[in-house]
């Protein structure tokens, strides 16, 4: 299989590119401009300088291809053009305070399918990649879900929305019934890892609400491609549009939908 080969190879090297960009600022002794657009809803200069140098390159390479990204914005729709979906910084507030889990995402979305992702965690020098079909990668190393067979033996992730606190539907709920039925839970502030992490089998499973495609699309597929299987957080079909996602090794899957639909 050779299609998006190419895109593939691109985006991996852009992402390692806007990742020095970012390792750079963080080590800077000044400050960072950090600005809201919400009230716990961060955003930083580098989210700006990074989203326009990651499509200033995607446009050179292919100047026909549409982008929607988080800062600048793009069509929302779903296209049948071949359009970029790309988070120059995945887990903003991270990255604001120094914790060392953030990242950034790229995915190709060929005719509402996701046909490559990549994520890639610069404070750690993880790159991780799928093209669908052809299987899923950390730094080059095949990759594939954990093999626990019960909810009981798991550890799983999860995250908060940016609206929780002016919202009832803020994951509270949904965090205190699995609190008493795995082995423990993890909040680290980045869709695009908790995902990839689901991949490499480092966590079970992992759901999250009121997501964006650019939070997803490259993730989700990673985790397919590893093995993994993928829903919105009621067990319908995924779409990264789809603003929810449930992504576990699949042996666990449906004990997780019974729990989060109870």
């Amino acid at each position: 299989m050779t299609f998006w080969l190419r895109e593939l190879d691109a985006a991996r090297v852009i992402a390692r590119a806007a990742g020095e960009m970012l390792l750079a600022r963080s080590w800077d002794a000044r400050p960072l401009d950090v600005r809201y657009k919400g009230a716990i809803d961060p955003v930083t200069e580098m989210d700006r300088r990074v989203e326009a140098f990651v499509r200033e390159e995607l446009v050179r390479r292919f100047p026909n291809y549409e982008i929607l990204g988080e800062e600048e914005g793009g069509s929302g729709a779903e296209s049948d053009s071949p359009r970029w979906l790309i988070d120059p910084l995945d887990g903003t507030t991270n990255y604001a305070h120094g914790y060392p889990c953030y990242a950034i995402s790229i995915a190709l979305e060929v005719a509402g399918e996701i046909v490559l992702g990549v994520v890639y965690n610069p404070a750690r020098d993880e790159l991780f990649a799928a093209r669908a079909g052809g299987g899923a990668t950390l730094n080059g190393r095949s990759i594939a879900v954990s093999a626990t067979q019960r909810l009981g033996k798991s550890l799983l992730a999860s995250g908060f929305p940016y609206d929780a606190w002016t919202s009832d539907r803020d994951n509270g709920q949904e965090w205190r019934r699995f609190l008493k039925r795995v082995v423990s839970l993890r909040s680290d502030g980045s869709a695009a890892l908790d995902l990839c992490h689901v991949a490499s089998g480092r966590i079970d499973g992992y759901w999250e609400l009121d997501l964006e495609p650019w939070d997803m699309a490259a993730g989700a597929l990673i985790v397919t491609e590893a093995g993994g299987s993928v829903t919105r957080v009621d067990g319908s079909m995924f779409s990264p549009y789809g603003r929810s996602v449930l992504a576990t090794n699949g042996l666990i899957h449906g004990e997780m939908i019974q729990i989060l639909q109870a």
